[in-house]
Protein backbone atom coordinates (compact mmCIF):
# COMPACT_ATOMS: atom_id res chain seq x y z
CA UNK A 1 0.00 0.00 0.00
CA UNK A 2 2.91 2.37 -0.12
CA UNK A 3 1.74 3.30 -3.77
CA UNK A 4 -0.90 5.11 -2.16
CA UNK A 5 1.35 7.88 -1.10
CA UNK A 6 2.22 8.48 -4.96
CA UNK A 7 -1.23 8.22 -6.08
CA UNK A 8 -2.08 11.05 -3.77
CA UNK A 9 0.78 13.18 -4.10
CA UNK A 10 -0.89 13.65 -8.16
CA UNK A 11 -4.83 13.76 -6.45
CA UNK A 12 -3.32 16.93 -4.32
CA UNK A 13 -1.79 18.51 -7.54
CA UNK A 14 -5.03 18.42 -9.00
CA UNK A 15 -6.76 19.74 -5.87
CA UNK A 16 -4.14 22.33 -5.61
CA UNK A 17 -4.78 23.32 -9.14
CA UNK A 18 -8.77 23.70 -8.22
CA UNK A 19 -8.38 25.35 -5.15
CA UNK A 20 -6.32 28.73 -7.23
CA UNK A 21 -8.94 28.79 -9.86
CA UNK A 22 -12.05 28.85 -7.88
CA UNK A 23 -13.48 32.50 -7.20
CA UNK A 24 -15.36 30.94 -4.02
CA UNK A 25 -12.57 29.77 -2.00
CA UNK A 26 -10.52 32.14 0.53
CA UNK A 27 -7.49 32.81 -1.51
CA UNK A 28 -3.83 32.02 -0.49
CA UNK A 29 -0.13 32.24 -1.83
CA UNK A 30 0.65 29.09 -3.18
CA UNK A 31 3.92 28.75 -1.08
CA UNK A 32 1.67 28.92 2.03
CA UNK A 33 -1.34 26.00 0.97
CA UNK A 34 -1.30 23.41 3.08
CA UNK A 35 -3.64 20.74 4.77
CA UNK A 36 -4.55 23.29 7.31
CA UNK A 37 -5.52 25.75 4.86
CA UNK A 38 -6.93 23.79 2.07
CA UNK A 39 -9.88 22.11 4.99
CA UNK A 40 -9.54 25.78 6.57
CA UNK A 41 -13.52 26.88 5.60
CA UNK A 42 -16.85 25.27 4.23
CA UNK A 43 -16.02 26.36 0.89
CA UNK A 44 -12.66 24.66 0.56
CA UNK A 45 -13.87 21.45 2.24
CA UNK A 46 -16.82 21.43 0.03
CA UNK A 47 -14.28 21.89 -3.07
CA UNK A 48 -12.11 19.05 -1.89
CA UNK A 49 -14.95 16.65 -1.72
CA UNK A 50 -16.71 17.15 -4.65
CA UNK A 51 -13.86 15.08 -6.18
CA UNK A 52 -15.51 11.82 -3.76
CA UNK A 53 -18.79 11.63 -6.27
CA UNK A 54 -16.28 10.07 -8.74
CA UNK A 55 -16.07 7.15 -6.37
CA UNK A 56 -19.92 6.04 -7.77
CA UNK A 57 -19.76 4.09 -10.87
CA UNK A 58 -22.27 6.37 -13.48
CA UNK A 59 -22.64 6.24 -17.02
CA UNK A 60 -18.93 6.57 -18.39
CA UNK A 61 -17.54 7.28 -21.62
CA UNK A 62 -16.48 3.97 -22.83
CA UNK A 63 -18.39 0.95 -23.89
CA UNK A 64 -18.02 -1.01 -20.39
CA UNK A 65 -20.23 0.59 -17.54
CA UNK A 66 -22.37 -1.08 -14.82
CA UNK A 67 -24.28 -3.55 -17.06
CA UNK A 68 -20.95 -5.18 -17.78
CA UNK A 69 -21.20 -6.94 -14.40
CA UNK A 70 -24.70 -8.17 -15.21
CA UNK A 71 -22.66 -10.42 -17.84
CA UNK A 72 -20.97 -12.50 -15.11
CA UNK A 73 -24.17 -13.38 -14.03
CA UNK A 74 -27.13 -15.47 -15.50
CA UNK A 75 -29.26 -13.27 -17.42
CA UNK A 76 -27.33 -11.52 -19.68
CA UNK A 77 -24.12 -12.19 -22.21
CA UNK A 78 -21.92 -10.99 -24.52
CA UNK A 79 -24.22 -11.32 -27.95
CA UNK A 80 -21.18 -10.78 -29.96
CA UNK A 81 -18.58 -13.40 -28.00
CA UNK A 82 -18.60 -17.26 -28.34
CA UNK A 83 -16.58 -18.09 -24.93
CA UNK A 84 -17.50 -17.86 -21.63
CA UNK A 85 -16.85 -14.50 -19.76
CA UNK A 86 -13.28 -14.92 -17.47
CA UNK A 87 -15.06 -15.05 -14.25
CA UNK A 88 -17.82 -17.55 -15.11
CA UNK A 89 -15.00 -19.80 -16.93
CA UNK A 90 -12.75 -19.34 -13.65
CA UNK A 91 -10.08 -17.80 -15.91
CA UNK A 92 -9.04 -14.98 -14.07
CA UNK A 93 -5.66 -14.06 -13.51
CA UNK A 94 -4.31 -12.35 -10.23
CA UNK A 95 -3.50 -9.06 -10.94
CA UNK A 96 0.32 -8.20 -10.84
CA UNK A 97 -0.42 -4.83 -9.19
CA UNK A 98 -3.06 -2.81 -7.71
CA UNK A 99 -3.05 -0.45 -10.68
CA UNK A 100 -6.21 0.03 -11.50
CA UNK A 101 -7.86 -2.76 -9.26
CA UNK A 102 -10.74 -2.50 -7.13
CA UNK A 103 -8.10 -2.59 -4.06
CA UNK A 104 -6.26 0.14 -5.73
CA UNK A 105 -8.40 2.60 -6.29
CA UNK A 106 -10.52 2.26 -2.96
CA UNK A 107 -7.37 2.54 -0.87
CA UNK A 108 -6.60 5.89 -2.99
CA UNK A 109 -9.96 6.56 -2.43
CA UNK A 110 -10.27 6.11 1.53
CA UNK A 111 -6.92 8.08 1.76
CA UNK A 112 -8.60 11.29 0.04
CA UNK A 113 -11.34 10.92 2.94
CA UNK A 114 -9.10 10.29 5.68
CA UNK A 115 -6.77 13.65 4.76
CA UNK A 116 -10.19 15.15 4.97
CA UNK A 117 -11.46 13.23 7.92
CA UNK A 118 -7.84 14.13 9.83
CA UNK A 119 -8.06 18.04 9.55
CA UNK A 120 -11.25 19.32 9.77
CA UNK A 121 -11.46 19.35 13.39
CA UNK A 122 -9.17 22.49 13.63
CA UNK A 123 -10.97 24.33 10.83
CA UNK A 124 -12.19 27.77 11.62
CA UNK A 125 -15.98 26.24 10.40
CA UNK A 126 -19.00 25.71 13.33
CA UNK A 127 -19.29 22.79 15.18
CA UNK A 128 -22.45 21.61 13.32
CA UNK A 129 -20.43 22.12 9.81
CA UNK A 130 -17.34 20.33 11.00
CA UNK A 131 -19.85 17.48 11.76
CA UNK A 132 -21.54 17.36 8.80
CA UNK A 133 -18.73 16.86 6.33
CA UNK A 134 -17.11 14.71 8.96
CA UNK A 135 -20.54 12.94 8.60
CA UNK A 136 -19.94 13.24 4.64
CA UNK A 137 -15.97 11.74 4.98
CA UNK A 138 -17.46 8.42 6.39
CA UNK A 139 -20.04 8.11 3.76
CA UNK A 140 -17.54 7.69 0.96
CA UNK A 141 -14.99 6.12 3.09
CA UNK A 142 -17.50 3.22 4.33
CA UNK A 143 -18.78 3.66 0.54
CA UNK A 144 -15.00 2.51 -0.81
CA UNK A 145 -14.76 -0.02 1.90
CA UNK A 146 -17.83 -1.78 1.23
CA UNK A 147 -16.52 -2.03 -2.14
CA UNK A 148 -13.26 -3.41 -0.68
CA UNK A 149 -15.43 -6.35 1.51
CA UNK A 150 -17.65 -7.53 -1.42
CA UNK A 151 -14.83 -8.43 -3.65
CA UNK A 152 -12.02 -9.24 -0.92
CA UNK A 153 -13.55 -10.06 2.43
CA UNK A 154 -11.86 -8.99 5.12
CA UNK A 155 -9.08 -6.33 4.06
CA UNK A 156 -7.24 -3.71 6.29
CA UNK A 157 -8.84 -1.31 8.04
CA UNK A 158 -7.21 2.35 7.81
CA UNK A 159 -9.12 4.51 10.64
CA UNK A 160 -6.71 7.29 9.51
CA UNK A 161 -4.23 9.32 6.94
CA UNK A 162 -0.93 6.81 6.87
CA UNK A 163 2.74 7.72 6.14
CA UNK A 164 5.20 5.36 5.41
CA UNK A 165 6.23 6.18 9.15
CA UNK A 166 3.49 3.74 9.63
CA UNK A 167 4.88 0.97 9.29
CA UNK A 168 2.77 -1.28 12.08
CA UNK A 169 -0.02 -0.57 9.81
CA UNK A 170 1.77 -0.84 6.53
CA UNK A 171 3.04 -4.69 7.45
CA UNK A 172 -0.38 -5.12 9.48
CA UNK A 173 -2.14 -8.69 9.11
CA UNK A 174 -5.55 -8.28 7.36
CA UNK A 175 -8.25 -7.43 9.75
CA UNK A 176 -10.79 -9.54 10.05
CA UNK A 177 -14.75 -9.27 7.78
CA UNK A 178 -16.37 -8.84 11.17
CA UNK A 179 -14.07 -5.94 12.00
CA UNK A 180 -14.73 -4.17 8.36
CA UNK A 181 -18.23 -4.86 8.55
CA UNK A 182 -19.09 -3.54 12.01
CA UNK A 183 -17.15 -0.46 11.44
CA UNK A 184 -18.65 0.21 7.87
CA UNK A 185 -22.36 -0.16 9.61
CA UNK A 186 -20.33 2.36 12.84
CA UNK A 187 -19.33 4.79 10.59
CA UNK A 188 -22.72 4.72 8.51
CA UNK A 189 -24.94 5.16 11.41
CA UNK A 190 -22.49 8.14 12.13
CA UNK A 191 -23.10 9.66 8.95
CA UNK A 192 -27.19 9.59 8.92
CA UNK A 193 -27.15 10.83 12.52
CA UNK A 194 -24.64 13.95 11.77
CA UNK A 195 -25.12 14.66 7.69
CA UNK A 196 -27.89 17.73 7.45
CA UNK A 197 -30.63 16.60 5.91
CA UNK A 198 -30.62 18.72 3.01
CA UNK A 199 -27.13 17.89 2.44
CA UNK A 200 -25.16 20.51 0.85
CA UNK A 201 -28.08 21.66 -1.37
CA UNK A 202 -29.77 19.28 -4.11
CA UNK A 203 -28.68 16.32 -5.53
CA UNK A 204 -25.80 16.09 -2.89
CA UNK A 205 -25.47 13.67 -0.14
CA UNK A 206 -27.75 13.64 2.74
CA UNK A 207 -28.73 11.74 5.59
CA UNK A 208 -31.45 9.71 3.67
CA UNK A 209 -28.90 8.90 1.02
CA UNK A 210 -26.32 7.65 3.62
CA UNK A 211 -29.58 5.53 4.97
CA UNK A 212 -29.97 4.19 1.27
CA UNK A 213 -26.12 3.46 1.50
CA UNK A 214 -26.50 1.32 4.53
CA UNK A 215 -29.75 -0.35 3.36
CA UNK A 216 -27.60 -1.51 0.28
CA UNK A 217 -24.73 -2.72 2.44
CA UNK A 218 -26.85 -4.14 5.46
CA UNK A 219 -28.40 -6.76 3.02
CA UNK A 220 -25.60 -7.48 1.19
CA UNK A 221 -23.64 -8.57 4.38
CA UNK A 222 -26.68 -10.41 6.23
CA UNK A 223 -27.21 -12.23 3.04
CA UNK A 224 -23.68 -13.21 2.48
CA UNK A 225 -23.02 -13.99 6.35
CA UNK A 226 -26.50 -15.96 6.32
CA UNK A 227 -25.33 -18.11 3.14
CA UNK A 228 -21.91 -18.58 3.52
CA UNK A 229 -22.86 -19.73 6.77
CA UNK A 230 -21.19 -16.75 9.09
CA UNK A 231 -23.60 -16.19 11.38
CA UNK A 232 -24.17 -12.63 13.16
CA UNK A 233 -26.60 -12.00 10.14
CA UNK A 234 -29.29 -10.46 12.02
CA UNK A 235 -27.84 -7.29 13.21
CA UNK A 236 -27.26 -6.45 9.65
CA UNK A 237 -30.68 -7.46 8.26
CA UNK A 238 -32.06 -5.53 10.75
CA UNK A 239 -30.13 -2.27 10.10
CA UNK A 240 -31.39 -2.79 6.33
CA UNK A 241 -34.57 -3.19 7.79
CA UNK A 242 -34.70 0.20 9.84
CA UNK A 243 -32.89 2.41 7.23
CA UNK A 244 -35.07 1.05 4.42
CA UNK A 245 -38.01 1.04 6.44
CA UNK A 246 -37.24 4.95 7.11
CA UNK A 247 -36.99 5.83 3.74
CA UNK A 248 -40.13 4.49 2.62
CA UNK A 249 -42.04 6.22 5.17
CA UNK A 250 -40.70 9.55 3.97
CA UNK A 251 -40.64 8.53 0.28
CA UNK A 252 -43.77 5.85 -0.16
CA UNK A 253 -44.20 7.05 -4.10
CA UNK A 254 -42.13 5.48 -6.97
CA UNK A 255 -42.03 7.48 -10.49
CA UNK A 256 -44.78 5.97 -12.64
CA UNK A 257 -42.75 5.82 -15.59
CA UNK A 258 -39.65 3.04 -15.11
CA UNK A 259 -38.26 3.99 -18.83
CA UNK A 260 -38.29 8.08 -17.13
CA UNK A 261 -35.52 6.36 -14.17
CA UNK A 262 -32.90 5.61 -16.87
CA UNK A 263 -33.66 7.86 -19.70
CA UNK A 264 -34.34 11.34 -18.47
CA UNK A 265 -32.08 14.20 -19.26
CA UNK A 266 -33.13 15.91 -15.64
CA UNK A 267 -34.07 13.47 -12.88
CA UNK A 268 -34.24 16.86 -10.61
CA UNK A 269 -37.67 16.38 -8.86
CA UNK A 270 -38.39 12.65 -9.74
CA UNK A 271 -40.51 10.62 -7.18
CA UNK A 272 -37.77 8.02 -5.41
CA UNK A 273 -34.87 9.40 -6.99
CA UNK A 274 -32.58 10.27 -3.67
CA UNK A 275 -29.28 10.86 -5.85
CA UNK A 276 -28.42 11.21 -9.36
CA UNK A 277 -25.43 12.27 -11.56
CA UNK A 278 -26.74 14.93 -13.90
CA UNK A 279 -25.18 15.60 -17.65
CA UNK A 280 -24.66 18.73 -19.40
CA UNK A 281 -24.87 19.33 -23.23
CA UNK A 282 -20.95 20.23 -24.22
CA UNK A 283 -20.00 20.06 -20.66
CA UNK A 284 -20.47 16.49 -19.32
CA UNK A 285 -21.82 13.83 -21.43
CA UNK A 286 -21.83 9.77 -21.41
CA UNK A 287 -21.99 7.33 -24.53
CA UNK A 288 -24.48 4.25 -22.98
CA UNK A 289 -27.32 4.89 -25.12
CA UNK A 290 -25.23 5.76 -28.32
CA UNK A 291 -23.73 2.11 -27.74
CA UNK A 292 -26.83 0.97 -27.02
CA UNK A 293 -28.30 2.15 -30.52
CA UNK A 294 -25.16 0.77 -32.57
CA UNK A 295 -22.98 -2.00 -33.18
CA UNK A 296 -20.86 -0.97 -30.19
CA UNK A 297 -23.52 -2.62 -28.31
CA UNK A 298 -22.66 -6.31 -27.61
CA UNK A 299 -25.14 -6.85 -24.71
CA UNK A 300 -28.00 -9.26 -24.45
CA UNK A 301 -30.86 -10.76 -22.43
CA UNK A 302 -30.69 -14.58 -21.92
CA UNK A 303 -34.17 -16.87 -22.29
CA UNK A 304 -33.68 -17.17 -18.53
CA UNK A 305 -33.48 -13.50 -18.09
CA UNK A 306 -36.91 -13.21 -20.41
CA UNK A 307 -38.35 -15.71 -18.59
CA UNK A 308 -37.89 -13.47 -15.28
CA UNK A 309 -40.63 -11.36 -16.84
CA UNK A 310 -44.17 -12.51 -15.64
CA UNK A 311 -47.69 -12.21 -17.34
CA UNK A 312 -50.02 -9.09 -17.18
CA UNK A 313 -51.86 -11.77 -14.66
CA UNK A 314 -49.32 -12.19 -12.08
CA UNK A 315 -48.01 -15.70 -13.16
CA UNK A 316 -44.77 -17.05 -14.35
CA UNK A 317 -44.27 -17.83 -17.65
CA UNK A 318 -44.12 -21.94 -16.72
CA UNK A 319 -46.66 -21.81 -14.64
CA UNK A 320 -48.94 -24.71 -15.77
CA UNK A 321 -52.35 -22.83 -15.14
CA UNK A 322 -51.05 -19.61 -17.22
CA UNK A 323 -53.35 -18.94 -19.90
CA UNK A 324 -52.01 -15.38 -20.97
CA UNK A 325 -48.58 -17.08 -22.00
CA UNK A 326 -48.67 -18.09 -25.85
CA UNK A 327 -45.08 -19.51 -26.21
CA UNK A 328 -41.98 -18.72 -27.04
CA UNK A 329 -41.68 -19.84 -30.61
CA UNK A 330 -43.65 -17.13 -31.86
CA UNK A 331 -41.77 -13.77 -31.83
CA UNK A 332 -45.09 -11.40 -31.36
CA UNK A 333 -46.64 -14.12 -29.03
CA UNK A 334 -43.53 -13.69 -26.57
CA UNK A 335 -43.99 -10.56 -25.86
CA UNK A 336 -47.33 -10.54 -25.59
CA UNK A 337 -49.17 -9.45 -22.23
CA UNK A 338 -46.15 -9.60 -20.58
CA UNK A 339 -44.48 -7.31 -17.96
CA UNK A 340 -44.30 -3.71 -19.56
CA UNK A 341 -40.14 -3.39 -17.95
CA UNK A 342 -40.07 -6.36 -20.83
CA UNK A 343 -40.47 -4.19 -23.68
CA UNK A 344 -38.68 -1.43 -21.87
CA UNK A 345 -35.32 -3.99 -21.70
CA UNK A 346 -35.57 -5.78 -25.02
CA UNK A 347 -36.75 -4.31 -28.40
CA UNK A 348 -40.35 -5.63 -28.97
CA UNK A 349 -40.46 -7.60 -32.54
CA UNK A 350 -41.61 -6.44 -35.69
CA UNK A 351 -41.14 -6.08 -39.36
CA UNK A 352 -41.05 -2.34 -41.58
CA UNK A 353 -39.10 -1.79 -45.08
CA UNK A 354 -36.36 0.56 -45.23
CA UNK A 355 -33.53 -1.60 -43.11
CA UNK A 356 -30.46 0.99 -42.94
CA UNK A 357 -31.93 3.83 -44.18
CA UNK A 358 -33.53 6.74 -42.20
CA UNK A 359 -36.78 6.07 -44.18
CA UNK A 360 -39.36 3.16 -43.47
CA UNK A 361 -42.52 2.23 -44.64
CA UNK A 362 -44.90 -0.53 -43.52
CA UNK A 363 -45.07 -3.75 -44.64
CA UNK A 364 -48.78 -3.96 -44.83
CA UNK A 365 -49.16 -6.90 -42.49
CA UNK A 366 -50.75 -5.30 -39.23
CA UNK A 367 -49.16 -7.86 -36.92
CA UNK A 368 -45.54 -6.42 -37.88
CA UNK A 369 -46.54 -3.23 -36.12
CA UNK A 370 -48.42 -4.88 -32.83
CA UNK A 371 -45.94 -3.13 -30.64
CA UNK A 372 -45.59 0.17 -31.81
CA UNK A 373 -48.48 1.91 -30.28
CA UNK A 374 -47.62 -0.60 -27.44
CA UNK A 375 -44.48 0.74 -27.08
CA UNK A 376 -45.21 4.33 -27.69
CA UNK A 377 -48.22 4.43 -24.28
CA UNK A 378 -45.64 3.17 -22.12
CA UNK A 379 -42.84 5.58 -23.05
CA UNK A 380 -44.40 8.40 -24.50
CA UNK A 381 -42.49 8.23 -27.66
CA UNK A 382 -39.73 10.78 -28.72
CA UNK A 383 -37.38 10.95 -27.32
CA UNK A 384 -37.82 8.11 -25.61
CA UNK A 385 -37.92 5.08 -27.03
CA UNK A 386 -40.17 4.14 -30.25
CA UNK A 387 -40.25 1.78 -32.85
CA UNK A 388 -38.61 0.81 -35.46
CA UNK A 389 -35.50 1.01 -33.45
CA UNK A 390 -32.95 3.31 -34.93
CA UNK A 391 -29.22 4.01 -34.35
CA UNK A 392 -28.30 7.26 -33.37
CA UNK A 393 -28.01 8.83 -37.24
CA UNK A 394 -31.82 7.41 -37.17
CA UNK A 395 -30.77 4.65 -39.87
CA UNK A 396 -33.51 2.29 -39.07
CA UNK A 397 -33.43 -1.49 -38.28
CA UNK A 398 -35.93 -3.54 -40.42
CA UNK A 399 -36.80 -6.15 -37.85
CA UNK A 400 -36.44 -7.29 -34.60
CA UNK A 401 -34.83 -9.82 -34.03
CA UNK A 402 -32.38 -8.92 -36.04
CA UNK A 403 -29.44 -10.70 -36.48
CA UNK A 404 -27.83 -9.16 -39.40
CA UNK A 405 -24.45 -7.41 -38.17
CA UNK A 406 -24.55 -5.21 -41.07
CA UNK A 407 -27.71 -2.79 -39.78
CA UNK A 408 -27.56 -0.62 -37.24
CA UNK A 409 -28.14 -2.33 -34.32
CA UNK A 410 -28.68 -6.23 -33.86
CA UNK A 411 -28.27 -9.14 -31.32
CA UNK A 412 -26.43 -12.44 -31.16
CA UNK A 413 -29.16 -14.50 -28.81
CA UNK A 414 -32.20 -12.83 -29.87
CA UNK A 415 -32.89 -10.38 -27.14
CA UNK A 416 -31.15 -7.30 -27.28
CA UNK A 417 -30.55 -5.43 -23.87
CA UNK A 418 -31.65 -1.68 -24.55
CA UNK A 419 -32.48 -0.58 -21.19
CA UNK A 420 -30.54 2.79 -21.98
CA UNK A 421 -31.97 4.21 -25.29
CA UNK A 422 -33.34 7.54 -25.76
CA UNK A 423 -32.62 10.93 -28.09
CA UNK A 424 -32.42 13.49 -26.21
CA UNK A 425 -28.86 14.83 -27.84
CA UNK A 426 -31.28 14.47 -31.62
CA UNK A 427 -28.80 12.70 -34.00
CA UNK A 428 -25.54 12.92 -32.29
CA UNK A 429 -22.94 10.16 -31.60
CA UNK A 430 -21.47 9.86 -28.11
CA UNK A 431 -23.10 12.58 -26.29
CA UNK A 432 -25.67 11.09 -24.58
CA UNK A 433 -27.27 13.59 -21.79
CA UNK A 434 -29.47 11.37 -19.78
CA UNK A 435 -28.99 10.96 -15.88
CA UNK A 436 -27.88 7.93 -13.89
CA UNK A 437 -29.96 7.46 -11.02
CA UNK A 438 -27.50 6.03 -8.48
CA UNK A 439 -29.46 6.10 -5.29
CA UNK A 440 -32.96 5.27 -5.90
CA UNK A 441 -36.67 4.01 -4.34
CA UNK A 442 -36.81 1.13 -6.20
CA UNK A 443 -34.20 -0.86 -5.24
CA UNK A 444 -35.04 0.35 -1.50
CA UNK A 445 -38.65 -1.11 -1.62
CA UNK A 446 -36.51 -3.99 -2.73
CA UNK A 447 -33.61 -4.17 0.15
CA UNK A 448 -37.11 -4.00 2.68
CA UNK A 449 -38.80 -6.56 0.92
CA UNK A 450 -35.56 -9.12 0.86
CA UNK A 451 -34.24 -8.04 4.53
CA UNK A 452 -38.15 -8.42 5.99
CA UNK A 453 -38.47 -11.91 4.49
CA UNK A 454 -34.41 -13.20 5.59
CA UNK A 455 -35.45 -11.49 9.07
CA UNK A 456 -38.94 -13.90 8.74
CA UNK A 457 -41.35 -11.47 9.09
CA UNK A 458 -42.76 -11.03 5.31
CA UNK A 459 -46.09 -10.88 4.93
CA UNK A 460 -49.11 -9.50 2.96
CA UNK A 461 -48.84 -5.99 3.88
CA UNK A 462 -44.66 -5.96 3.26
CA UNK A 463 -45.99 -7.18 -0.30
CA UNK A 464 -47.91 -4.44 -0.82
CA UNK A 465 -46.22 -1.91 0.19
CA UNK A 466 -42.58 -3.12 -2.15
CA UNK A 467 -43.24 -5.49 -5.03
CA UNK A 468 -46.73 -4.72 -5.51
CA UNK A 469 -45.62 -1.13 -6.12
CA UNK A 470 -43.11 -1.97 -8.42
CA UNK A 471 -45.44 -4.50 -10.27
CA UNK A 472 -47.95 -2.06 -10.72
CA UNK A 473 -45.65 0.09 -12.52
CA UNK A 474 -44.75 -2.74 -15.02
CA UNK A 475 -48.79 -3.05 -15.69
CA UNK A 476 -48.77 -6.34 -13.61
CA UNK A 477 -51.22 -8.10 -11.00
CA UNK A 478 -50.11 -7.60 -7.83
CA UNK A 479 -48.46 -10.45 -5.52
CA UNK A 480 -50.67 -12.36 -3.37
CA UNK A 481 -48.12 -14.44 -1.09
CA UNK A 482 -51.30 -17.16 -0.18
CA UNK A 483 -51.15 -17.94 -4.24
CA UNK A 484 -47.67 -18.88 -4.22
CA UNK A 485 -47.46 -22.53 -3.56
CA UNK A 486 -44.48 -24.86 -4.33
CA UNK A 487 -45.45 -25.46 -7.42
CA UNK A 488 -46.47 -21.84 -8.26
CA UNK A 489 -42.82 -22.09 -10.77
CA UNK A 490 -41.99 -24.80 -11.80
CA UNK A 491 -38.22 -23.78 -12.89
CA UNK A 492 -38.02 -22.37 -9.02
CA UNK A 493 -34.79 -23.71 -7.38
CA UNK A 494 -36.31 -26.47 -5.09
CA UNK A 495 -33.71 -25.14 -2.39
CA UNK A 496 -35.55 -21.39 -2.68
CA UNK A 497 -38.50 -20.71 -0.38
CA UNK A 498 -41.00 -20.10 -2.86
CA UNK A 499 -42.21 -16.43 -1.45
CA UNK A 500 -38.28 -15.76 -1.67
CA UNK A 501 -37.97 -16.76 -5.52
CA UNK A 502 -40.58 -14.22 -5.95
CA UNK A 503 -39.04 -11.34 -4.02
CA UNK A 504 -35.79 -12.31 -5.74
CA UNK A 505 -37.79 -12.42 -9.14
CA UNK A 506 -38.73 -8.94 -8.71
CA UNK A 507 -35.26 -7.73 -7.64
CA UNK A 508 -34.02 -9.52 -11.23
CA UNK A 509 -36.15 -7.42 -13.40
CA UNK A 510 -36.37 -4.37 -11.87
CA UNK A 511 -32.50 -3.96 -11.90
CA UNK A 512 -31.73 -5.51 -14.86
CA UNK A 513 -28.31 -3.90 -16.55
CA UNK A 514 -27.59 -2.38 -13.12
CA UNK A 515 -24.58 -4.17 -12.36
CA UNK A 516 -26.36 -6.14 -9.34
CA UNK A 517 -26.88 -9.57 -10.66
CA UNK A 518 -23.02 -10.79 -10.10
CA UNK A 519 -23.37 -9.92 -6.15
CA UNK A 520 -26.55 -11.13 -5.76
CA UNK A 521 -25.52 -14.88 -6.70
CA UNK A 522 -22.28 -14.46 -4.77
CA UNK A 523 -24.08 -13.33 -1.64
CA UNK A 524 -26.58 -16.23 -2.35
CA UNK A 525 -24.02 -18.47 -2.39
CA UNK A 526 -25.95 -19.05 -6.22
CA UNK A 527 -22.73 -18.37 -8.91
CA UNK A 528 -23.89 -21.75 -10.20
CA UNK A 529 -26.86 -20.63 -11.83
CA UNK A 530 -24.20 -18.54 -14.20
CA UNK A 531 -22.32 -21.41 -15.14
CA UNK A 532 -25.68 -22.97 -16.74
CA UNK A 533 -25.69 -23.26 -20.31
CA UNK A 534 -26.84 -19.88 -21.70
CA UNK A 535 -29.58 -19.70 -24.23
CA UNK A 536 -31.58 -17.28 -26.21
CA UNK A 537 -34.69 -16.83 -28.59
CA UNK A 538 -36.17 -19.84 -30.14
CA UNK A 539 -35.56 -19.29 -34.09
CA UNK A 540 -35.84 -21.84 -37.65
CA UNK A 541 -32.65 -22.06 -39.28
CA UNK A 542 -34.12 -21.88 -42.46
CA UNK A 543 -35.52 -18.29 -41.84
CA UNK A 544 -31.86 -17.29 -41.80
CA UNK A 545 -29.39 -16.90 -44.83
CA UNK A 546 -26.39 -16.80 -42.48
CA UNK A 547 -25.76 -19.43 -39.69
CA UNK A 548 -26.90 -18.81 -36.34
CA UNK A 549 -25.74 -21.41 -33.52
CA UNK A 550 -28.63 -23.54 -31.99
CA UNK A 551 -28.73 -25.29 -29.10
CA UNK A 552 -27.51 -29.42 -30.28
CA UNK A 553 -27.01 -28.02 -33.33
CA UNK A 554 -30.49 -28.53 -34.56
CA UNK A 555 -32.39 -27.28 -37.11
CA UNK A 556 -34.65 -24.91 -35.00
CA UNK A 557 -34.79 -24.29 -31.31
CA UNK A 558 -33.07 -21.93 -29.26
CA UNK A 559 -30.23 -19.80 -29.80
CA UNK A 560 -26.90 -21.02 -27.92
CA UNK A 561 -23.84 -18.33 -28.49
CA UNK A 562 -21.36 -19.93 -26.00
CA UNK A 563 -21.42 -23.82 -27.20
CA UNK A 564 -18.94 -25.02 -24.23
CA UNK A 565 -20.64 -25.07 -20.81
CA UNK A 566 -18.37 -23.70 -18.13
CA UNK A 567 -17.30 -25.81 -15.23
CA UNK A 568 -18.51 -26.26 -12.15
CA UNK A 569 -18.19 -22.72 -10.10
CA UNK A 570 -15.57 -23.52 -6.77
CA UNK A 571 -16.15 -21.74 -3.27
CA UNK A 572 -12.84 -19.90 -3.37
CA UNK A 573 -13.75 -17.94 -6.49
CA UNK A 574 -16.55 -16.28 -4.57
CA UNK A 575 -13.75 -13.95 -3.09
CA UNK A 576 -11.25 -12.28 -5.46
CA UNK A 577 -7.80 -12.67 -4.91
CA UNK A 578 -5.81 -9.76 -3.63
CA UNK A 579 -3.43 -8.09 -6.22
CA UNK A 580 0.52 -9.97 -6.14
CA UNK A 581 2.35 -6.75 -5.28
CA UNK A 582 0.68 -6.16 -2.31
CA UNK A 583 1.72 -9.64 -0.84
CA UNK A 584 5.22 -8.32 -1.49
CA UNK A 585 5.27 -4.69 0.12
CA UNK A 586 3.34 -6.69 2.90
CA UNK A 587 4.37 -10.23 3.80
CA UNK A 588 2.11 -10.72 6.51
CA UNK A 589 -0.68 -9.69 4.23
CA UNK A 590 -2.30 -13.36 3.29
CA UNK A 591 -3.79 -14.34 -0.34
CA UNK A 592 -7.58 -15.08 -0.52
CA UNK A 593 -7.91 -19.13 0.27
CA UNK A 594 -7.57 -21.08 -2.95
CA UNK A 595 -5.89 -18.35 -5.30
Amino acid sequence: MKNLKNIFCLASLMLLLTISCDSELELVPQDELSEATIFSTYNNVRTYSWSFYEFFNTFPRSTTWAATLDLDGDLMQNGGSSVSRPYIAQNIDIPANSSGTIYGNSYANIRRVNIMLGNIDESEMEEDDIAHWRGVGLFFRAHEFFNLLRTYGGVTWLENEITDADTDILNAPRDSRDLVANNILRDLLEAIATIKEEGDGPNTVNSDVARALLARFALFEGTWRKYHGLGDQDKFLNAAIQASSELIDKYPSIHPSYDRVFNSIDLAGIEGILLYKHYVIDELTHTVSTNTRSTNNKYDITRKGINKFLTKNGLPVANPTNTQFQGDQDFYAEFRDRDDRLLLMSPPPYRVNGDGTQNWTPTGNPADEEYFPILAAITGGFPYKELPDRNWSKRVTGEVPNFDRLVPTQTGNGYRFWKIWNDHNDAVSSRDLNDDPIFRMGEILLIYAEAKFEAGDFDQATADLTINQLRQRGGVAAMTIASITADFDPTRDPDVDPVLFEIRRERAVEMMGEGVRRDDLRRWKKMDYATEVKLGRWIRQSDYTQTIPIQNNAAEGYVQLIPIAPPAFPDYYYLFPLPADQLVLNPNLEQNPGW
